[in-house]
């Protein structure tokens, strides 16, 4: 007689699955250095900090932006109202943004210029240079109010340094010449607060430049003097291309922070703006409206407007770093 197969517990199969979810469920609760579900954690307070201080904020700006609201009544709907009369019947966002993109096409092109001189300056082996370098830098870390109450005093047209000096070279060299009325005159209050504005940041631009030019290989200029080539011909084919990704870096910060000028007009200016409106900014013309002139729709509106044209300004650039910035590494 033939032996037949003794036939499976469907009882037993079924204590055999549930024994091994139990243990896979049991395993996902343990420390596993395959995973890196633990990495999560490790985010999760930066995760909740942009959350809570960023995200939400944005969107209740944006909310805000369609009520008008003067910060002790309820908030009324509006709609697109705000948006209508800043860009349609605001004569003076007009003027701050004009202001705006003046400090933008001047202070920006400037303070790359001078950063990449100082940077190259400062990037020569001599003796004491490590002090010329903190010297430099030092307006980055000053209190941008305290700088501007010296610079406020030096422009003084009376007993002010620099309308002293200029009243001075006058008297030496017996030309007939005055020193502008600076913090008074619609036509010189913008460049006071563009020299302002040089003298804090380029420090910083120094110090990220002077980091690019020492990533240079200084086998490529060994070899171009090899090839007869002088120095601006070393400058312009070796260092600018290499720095070029330093150059965009910087351009791009530098611009948004252009666009959100606010501290140095608003000191210079004794957060009025004037004289005439000539140093308001977009940033400072939200700061009135939200908080001088009670309407924080408006305000949140402009500050919509300005993220929108920054974010087209900036991806233009991005689109445009591919004709000149050059990376190292080659695209694969």
């Amino acid at each position: 007689m033939a032996l037949q197969p003794k036939p499976k517990s469907v009882t037993g199969d079924s204590a055999i699955g549930q024994g091994r979810g139990l243990a896979r469920w049991r395993q996902a609760g343990r420390w596993n250095p395959n995973r890196q579900n633990e990495a999560y954690l490790f985010l999760l307070p930066s995760l909740i900090g942009l959350l809570l201080f960023t995200a939400l904020p944005i969107v209740g700006a944006l909310i805000l932006s369609l009520v008008r609201w003067n910060l002790v009544g309820a908030p009324v709907f509006v709609g697109p109202a705000n948006y209508i009369e800043i860009l349609t019947r605001d004569q003076i966002f007009r003027k701050a943004f004009a202001n705006t993109l003046y400090f933008v096409v001047t202070v920006v092109p400037l303070q790359l210029a001078i950063g990449l001189a100082l940077a190259v300056a400062l990037n020569q082996a001599i003796r004491g240079i490590q002090i010329y370098r903190v010297i430099y830098f030092m307006p980055v870390v000053t209190s941008i109010v305290a700088a501007a109450l010296v610079f406020q005093w030096m422009f003084n047209r009376d007993f002010g340094v620099i309308s002293a000096a200029i009243w001075w070279f006058g008297e030496t060299t017996g030309t007939n010449i005055a020193p502008p009325d600076w913090l008074n005159s619609s036509a010189w209050a913008k460049p006071a607060i563009v020299l302002l504005t040089l003298w804090k940041n380029v420090g910083f631009t120094m110090v990220i430049y002077l980091a690019g030019l020492q990533a240079v290989p200084p086998e490529l200029y060994d070899a171009a003097k090899v090839d007869g080539a002088n120095g601006w011909q070393r400058f312009r084919n070796i260092t600018m291309p290499l720095i070029s990704p330093t150059t965009f870096f910087l351009l791009v910060i530098q611009m948004i922070g252009a666009f959100q000028l606010f501290s140095e007009p608003f000191v210079m200016s004794r957060g009025q703006g004037g004289p005439a409106q000539a140093t308001l900014t977009l940033v400072f013309y939200i700061y009135q409206n939200a908080f001088k002139f009670g309407n924080m729709g408006k305000a949140a509106a402009i500050a919509w407007v300005l993220f929108v044209f920054i974010f087209i300004c900036t991806l233009i650039q991005n689109r445009l770093q591919r004709r000149w910035v050059h990376y190292e590494a080659g695209e694969g």
